[in-house]
């Protein structure tokens, strides 16, 4: 009998939801009851088990799992010996310094300083690649509060809107530490393991079917070049003539992004019943 792959997914929080979405989009089993703490998918040869989103990379670093969803922050922050398969696209964040008066700051000032994080992994090793000494502060959360109670001097964490640190006295300075969202790892140097590639096909089509939708339209024949011009679809658009003489219809992938600006030109050139729809999943 053929061993299962074992596969890590986050328990809890938005990189759980990212990916019990993605896996249910690309063809898994997952589960229903957030109690259930594994499921087995015999229809595709794979065990999942849900687990802290810090302790997946732990677990897959060690070879207990095979592969596993997590964010690059936990596995940079983990230092376990794991590494990134491919990026999933969703889950992003941004780590950044903060001080009060840190609009005036560079991140030469954190020579010397106290730096309050809950990635002191992740922190330190960019520290070090600057060349800067300073003091790490782990603590678990709620970091934007060290400053005020005299624990730290800076902080270091993630940023989203920034109205959080602005409400404690905050302000970001510097580059990015690090422009984090979920991805796979996999345990280093293991070879590939059974169902591993079947995987990655089935989320490359969930990622490429969410940068893409299907755009259909009628167009006169004589005016065909002008509007495949338009949506020259990934290898080429599918061409059908219409009873209405003179007239083909007209299907083609187009980048989700531009999808109204697309439809804005091909209503200039002519064409005309322009429908856009979505992609469920696709192989290319």
């Amino acid at each position: 009998m053929t061993d299962l792959l074992k596969i890590a997914v986050p328990n809890k929080g938005s990189l759980a939801d990212g990916a019990l979405t993605m896996l249910r989009e690309a063809g898994y089993r997952q589960r229903n009851d957030t109690k259930d703490l594994v499921l087995v998918d015999d229809a595709n040869g794979v065990e999942f088990y849900y687990l802290r989103p810090r302790d997946i990379a732990v677990y897959v670093g060690e070879g207990t799992l095979d592969l596993g969803f997590t964010g690059r922050d936990m596995l940079l922050d983990s230092g376990a010996e794991a590494d990134e398969v491919m990026a999933l696209g969703f889950g992003g964040t941004r780590f950044r310094f903060a001080a009060p008066g840190g609009g005036a700051m560079a991140v030469a000032d954190l020579d010397g300083k106290r730096i309050a994080t809950s990635y002191p992994g992740l922190v330190g090793a960019y520290l070090l690649d600057k060349g800067i000494s300073a003091r790490l502060i782990h603590l678990d959360g709620a970091v934007e509060s060290s400053v005020r109670l005299g624990v730290a001097d800076v902080i270091a964490d993630v940023v989203e809107t920034g109205s959080t640190l602005k409400k404690a006295g905050l302000e970001v300075f510097g580059e990015a530490i690090l422009e984090s969202e979920a991805i796979l790892i996999q345990h280093r140097g293991r070879p590939a393991p059974e169902g591993f590639d079947l995987l990655l096909r089935r989320l490359n089509g969930v990622i490429t079917a969410r940068d893409y939708l299907m755009v259909d339209y009628n167009v006169p024949s004589e005016l065909l070049a002008a509007a495949t011009a338009v949506t020259p679809g990934l290898d080429s658009p599918t061409v059908s003539p219409l009873a209405k003489e003179g007239w083909v219809a007209v299907r083609a992938m187009i980048p989700a992004k531009r999808a109204q600006q697309i439809m804005d030109e091909l209503w200039e050139v002519g064409a005309d019943a322009i429908l856009v729809t979505s992609i469920h999943a696709c192989r290319l």
